[in-house]
């Protein structure tokens, strides 16, 4: 099963090298990382998504709580809580179906970036990784360029906040 594990973890040098070397380790695989600082600059916010039944997503909780810099762990995925990814992709573009490029950007609420050249357009989307997946699915037809994705972030809903 698809987990999503958020880590306060202190600000400084070397901390995200423990925390991948640990997952290495025991061969546990990160599907996603991000890594942010928080309001307060001295600790940091990682959003790391991974797979495994419940047995090793509590092995790797519990590994992850013993790490000096690791201030606090939670698994958020029985939550309920809000998960999104950003996507930039630049797609192929030609003054023929560069305006059907734009009405599938505005009905997806995707923002194009960058269009300074008629060949391709860079758009910018947000939202479930799902709705992600589709969007790339739509452009497909019209020859993708690049893409680049963020990997989830993700909170708690309601007012009580994951913090230090």
């Amino acid at each position: 099963m698809r987990h999503t594990i958020t880590i306060l973890v202190e600000n400084e040098f070397g901390v995200l090298t423990r925390i991948a070397g640990l997952f290495s380790a025991r061969g546990y695989n990160i599907e996603s990382l991000n890594v942010a600082p928080t309001l307060d600059k001295t600790v940091s916010r990682m959003t790391l998504v991974t797979r495994g039944d419940e047995h090793i997503i509590e092995q790797i909780k519990k590994q992850l709580n013993k790490l000096i810099p690791v201030i606090k762990v939670e698994d958020i995925s029985h939550l309920v809580h809000m998960e999104r990814e950003m996507l930039l992709v630049k797609v192929a573009s030609s003054p023929d179906n560069r305006s059907e490029l734009v009405t599938m950007a505005d009905e997806a609420r995707a923002k194009i970036v960058d269009s300074v050249d008629i060949n391709y357009l860079s758009m910018e989307l947000t939202g479930a990784a799902e709705k992600l997946d589709a969007f790339i699915k739509l452009l497909e037809p019209f020859g993708i360029i690049e893409v680049t994705r963020t990997g989830s972030v993700g909170m708690r809903r309601g007012v009580k906040g994951f913090v230090v």
